[in-house]
C-alpha cells in the first residue's frame, strides 16, 4: 500500500459535538470537539469505555443522527443523511427473521434500485466471500450467533462501500467464534478481497484493537473526545504473545487508567468523585473477591491489569470498573496500568465478614459523597427515611436518567452490604433499620 498520507481522505470529522436533553430540560454533552480523519487503505479503531460516546459518533458518521455542532464530511460532502459509500455492521446482528440469508443480503441492493439479476449475483458472491456458501436458503433462527454476524458482514459488503463502519461487531459472540471471525476478516483484508477501502470500528476490547487496527483513537469519557492517537506498526498476522504486542497493550491500559472526569470535582486528588460521580454497578461480593485475589499469590498486592484481566477472564471495561471502584473506596490504587492494594485493602483481605462490613461502611461514608449525603439525610430526619427521588433528581443534575438509575442501584447494593441503610424497592424509600 502507498504511504497513508498519499491516500485520499474518505472521512473528515472536525469539532463535532453532540448533546442530548436530560430529564431536567438541560443538555447532556456526550461528544465534545471530536476531530478525526480516515484515509483509504487503513483500519481505524475507536477504543474507549462503554458509554464514552463511540457509538454516538459512529451514528453521526452513518448519517443516522446529526451533530449538535461541528462538521462531518464523507468524501468532501457534508453528511446530512446516510451517505453513499458507507455501510455498517451492528453488534446485535439486526437481521430480518422472516427473510432467508440470501434475502437479507439482497435487501441493501434492492434499496439502491439494483436489478434482480445483479442483486442475486452480488449477494451470492458476498455470501461465498464471508464463508456462508450453502446457507443461502437458511433463516436466521437456524444459524449460530457467529453465522448470523457473518450475514451482517455480507449484507454490508454487498453494496461495495468505501467505508465500512463496525459497532462492536464481535462483542455479542463467544470468545472462539469472535476470534475466528476476526481472523477471517483480517485475512480477507490483507489479501485485498474485501470490496471496501477503509474500516472504522468501535470497540472496548484493547487486544482486539491492537490485533486489527492500523491506528487506534483512544476515547475519554464524559464527554467523549479523542484523548490519544496510537499507531500500530506491527505486520499482519499479529501475535498476541509478541513482546511488542504486549507492550502496546500495556501502554494502552496505562493510558486508559488515567481517565479524568471533568464533570464533578475531585476528592483527595481522585478526579470526578463528587456527588455527581457515575457509579458503575459492581457487586460488593465481587470487590471482596478481587481484593482477596490481589492479596494472595501470585500478585501479592500488585497486579498488571492485562494479566489480571486475562486471569479472571474479564473484558477491559469490567476490570476498569472494578479497579476504579476499589480506588474510589481507597482499597486499591490504579497507576500506569497496574492495580495495587492500599494498606486498607490489605487489611480488608484479612478481616472476618462483620469487620469487613464495618470497614466498607467507613470508606463509603468517607469517600463516596453521595452515600455520605444519604446517610446524613437519614440521620437528621425524624422519620429516618427519604424517597429515592430526592437523590435521583440530584444525580440527574450531573448525568443522564439511565446513569442516575445505575448509580442508584450501586448505592443501594453497597449500602445494604455495609448495613448503612435499608431500601424498600416498591416504595422507593431509603430508611434506617436501627435509627440512632
Amino acid at each position: 500500500m502507498l504511504d497513508q498520507l498519499q491516500q485520499p481522505t474518505l472521512l473528515d470529522i472536525h469539532g463535532v459535538c453532540r448533546s442530548f436533553p436530560k430529564g431536567s430540560g438541560e443538555e447532556l454533552l456526550v461528544l465534545e470537539k471530536v476531530d478525526l480523519s480516515i484515509r483509504a487503505g487503513e483500519i481505524v479503531g475507536l477504543l474507549g469505555r462503554s458509554g464514552s460516546g463511540k457509538s454516538t459518533l459512529l451514528r453521526i458518521i452513518a448519517g443516522l443522527i446529526a451533530p449538535s455542532s461541528g462538521d462531518a464530511k464523507c468524501r468532501g460532502e457534508t453528511i446530512k443523511g446516510p451517505p453513499n459509500g458507507v455501510a455498517m455492521v451492528f453488534q446485535s446482528f439486526a437481521l430480518f427473521p422472516w427473510l432467508t440469508v440470501l434475502q437479507n443480503v439482497e435487501l441493501g441492493l434492492e434499496a439502491l434500485g439494483i436489478d434482480s439479476t445483479e442483486r442475486r449475483t452480488r449477494a451470492l458472491a458476498a455470501i461465498d466471500l464471508i464463508g456462508l456458501d450453502g446457507f443461502e436458503s437458511a433463516y436466521p433462527k437456524e444459524l449460530s450467533g457467529g453465522m448470523r454476524q457473518r450475514v451482517g458482514f455480507a449484507r454490508a459488503l454487498v453494496v461495495h462501500p468505501d467505508l465500512l463502519l463496525m459497532d462492536e461487531p464481535f462483542s455479542a459472540l463467544d470468545v472462539l467464534t469472535a476470534e475466528t471471525l476476526r481472523t477471517d476478516l483480517i485475512d480477507l483484508w490483507i489479501e485485498g478481497r474485501l470490496p471496501i477501502k477503509s474500516v472504522l470500528m468501535v470497540t472496548h476490547n484493547i487486544e482486539e484493537a491492537v490485533l486489527m487496527c492500523d491506528r487506534i483513537l483512544v476515547f475519554s469519557s464524559n464527554p467523549g473526545r479523542v484523548a490519544a492517537e496510537i499507531k500500530v506498526e506491527l505486520p499482519h498476522p499479529r501475535n498476541r504473545l509478541d513482546p511488542t504486542f504486549r507492550q502496546l497493550v500495556d501502554s494502552i491500559y496505562a493510558r486508559m487508567t488515567q481517565r479524568v472526569d471533568v464533570r464533578t470535582p475531585a476528592v483527595e486528588g481522585i478526579p470526578g468523585t463528587g456527588v455527581g460521580m457515575i457509579l458503575n454497578h459492581v457487586s460488593s461480593n465481587v470487590l471482596s473477591g478481587l481484593i482477596e485475589t490481589l492479596a494472595g499469590p501470585p500478585y501479592d498486592a500488585h497486579a498488571d491489569l492485562p494479566v489480571l484481566a486475562a486471569h479472571l477472564q474479564l473484558e477491559a471495561d469490567e476490570i476498569f470498573h472494578l479497579g476504579e471502584a476499589l480506588q474510589l473506596l481507597r482499597f486499591a490504587q490504579l497507576s500506569e496500568g497496574d492495580l495495587m492494594l492500599t494498606d486498607a485493602g490489605k487489611r480488608f483481605a484479612h478481616l472476618e465478614t462483620d469487620a469487613r462490613k464495618r470497614l466498607f461502611a467507613e470508606h463509603l461514608i468517607n469517600y463516596v459523597p453521595v452515600i455520605g449525603l444519604i446517610r446524613r439525610v437519614l440521620d437528621e430526619r425524624p422519620s429516618h427515611s427519604a424517597p429515592a427521588a430526592r437523590f435521583r433528581n440530584e444525580l440527574e443534575d450531573y448525568m443522564s436518567e439511565d446513569y442516575a438509575d445505575e448509580t442508584l442501584k450501586t448505592i443501594v447494593s453497597w449500602g445494604r452490604y455495609a448495613e448503612l441503610f435499608a431500601y424498600d424497592e416498591q416504595a422507593e424509600l431509603f430508611s434506617l433499620e436501627n435509627p440512632h
